[in-house]
């Protein structure tokens, strides 16, 4: 097709797609093509501003490394993560759900830890953290040997793969679930951290001045064949920028119940107040178990 003017460009586009194979990548790619069009028509895209905009997608390929997913990140900061997640869970996001986004930090292969040992594997500053979670069906039926992946950043605002003083999977570890659906481990208290803003995701941030930092939270994946795979993180309640997570996050089924104790005896004897208990119980829905892509190695 000879192009003649701008309305000719997105039907020829669309018309030498049409013998792609697969029905749904080609449905995705059309959608794709016509919201891009659309978009750069409605705010008139200069040339400089295509060239800008070209230059954040390479940068956004050039920032990502084994240790560090810029385009996860990315998707992330612009809500799009969040937008997935919701649609795609809570019966295709009929109802609230406890899904959350991956994130850009997961491993595949955290180390398997026995329930109630301590995922604290180099010295890692805060206070004890003692964690008492259960794994459910949609009718409260317990699910038991559930494989259940834990990671969180420390208090320095890193997580380990960050951070070269922090022993490798420190604050991390690989649990499953008794004939009850329980497990239980020890950590610190996790601390809220700002996204890196060395690369096109935190340029955005800051130029949009919006703060560039996440609330305290645990990350959780869930896995067990007969059930969806579930992905969450739970929040530390009344944790500082709980209301504005610049990945958009939070949700009200994610906030959980992190308990101060002043007094007491605590649950280890190396323990000193104040230290935190948490219980928190997960609702899986059935459905296939596959897991993500680790966005690092």
């Amino acid at each position: 097709m000879i192009i003649e003017s701008e309305n000719d460009v997105t039907p020829a586009v669309l018309k030498a797609m049409e013998k792609a194979p697969d029905a749904r990548i080609r449905e995705i790619q059309e959608a794709f093509v016509k919201h891009i069009h659309a978009f750069a028509k409605e705010v008139r895209l200069t040339e400089r501003e295509w060239e800008y905009g070209i230059g954040m997608l390479n940068g956004i390929g050039k920032k990502t490394t084994d240790t560090h997913n810029e385009g996860i990140l990315f998707s992330d900061t612009i809500g799009l993560s969040t937008l997935v997640c919701l649609m795609n869970n809570g019966a295709n996001g009929s109802t609230e759900t406890a899904a959350a986004l991956l994130g850009p930090f997961w491993r595949m292969h955290s180390p398997e830890t026995k329930s109630g040992d301590s995922i604290i594997r180099s010295p890692t500053p805060g206070p004890a953290l003692f964690a008492s979670l259960k794994v459910v069906d949609a009718s409260g039926k317990p699910v038991a040997n559930a494989e259940v992946d834990v990671w969180h950043a420390s208090t320095t605002g890193m997580y380990e793969n960050q951070d070269e003083n922090q022993a490798d999977h420190n604050l991390r570890g690989k649990f499953f679930t008794d004939a009850e659906g329980r497990f239980s481990f020890r950590t610190v208290l996790p601390a809220g951290y700002p996204i890196p803003t060395d690369g096109p995701a935190g340029e955005m941030v800051l130029f949009q001045k919006r703060e560039p930092w996440r609330p305290a939270h645990l990350h959780f994946l869930i896995h067990k064949p007969g059930f969806k795979t579930l992905v969450t993180q739970i929040f530390v309640d009344g944790a500082k920028y709980i209301d504005c997570d610049v990945v958009f996050g939070v949700t009200k089924a994610l906030i959980g119940d992190y308990r101060k104790h002043e007094s007491g005896t605590a649950p280890a004897p190396d323990v000193k107040a104040p230290w935190y208990t948490l219980d928190y119980t997960f609702h899986v829905e059935p459905g296939e178990s596959g897991l993500p892509t680790p966005p690092i190695k």
